[in-house]
């Protein structure tokens, strides 16, 4: 009996744990930075030319322009992205454009609103890249989950940037 109680004891304090976590923490973040063996102009030029994104984002199969706005900031995409067989609509818009310092894009996804702030720098011939996200899910039982899928979401935004590190310099 006392075996009983004390698995039914840890099961309660591992939900209360798992829907406390919901209600603690709203939104996540984390910052990343790479390094690219190319001019700032170049590298910034590449990176904000959103018809190219398919051409180094493997999941990337269409970007349909929404709203183009004078600037840039403002302006809507849809981005239809594959990735295990399944097809999802991504909306992204961008909420700051300083050109070659700064881009902010808001990105709508699968329950999950992000915020990515990239930030360009150069020392000579290297751009550096640096990146700070957060994002928070848009209805509870998700933001309950979200927290412990935090470092997948770094890896899939720095797969993101290696992949253009790769493309910009072959």
């Amino acid at each position: 009996m006392k075996t009983v109680k004390a698995i039914i004891t840890f099961l309660i304090i591992l939900t209360v744990f798992f829907f406390g976590t919901g209600l603690i923490i709203k939104e996540s973040s984390y910052t990343s930075r790479i390094i690219i063996n190319k001019p700032l102009e170049k590298t910034f030029s590449v990176f904000t030319d959103f018809s190219a994104r398919t051409q180094w984002s493997p999941d990337y199969n269409a970007i349909e322009v929404v709203e183009l706005k004078p600037g840039i900031t403002g302006s809507i995409y849809n981005i239809k992205v594959l990735h295990n067989n399944q097809t999802t609509i991504i909306r992204e818009k961008v909420l700051a454009y300083v050109k070659n310092e700064k881009i902010t894009l808001f990105i709508d996804k699968d329950g999950v609103v992000e915020r990515d702030d990239y930030t360009f720098s150069s020392d000579g011939s290297h751009t550096v890249i640096n990146l700070s996200s957060s994002y928070q899910a848009k209805s509870y039982l998700l933001s309950c989950v979200l927290p412990f899928f935090k470092f997948k979401f770094k890896k899939i935004d720095e797969g993101f940037l290696n992949n253009f590190k790769t493309f910009l310099e072959n």
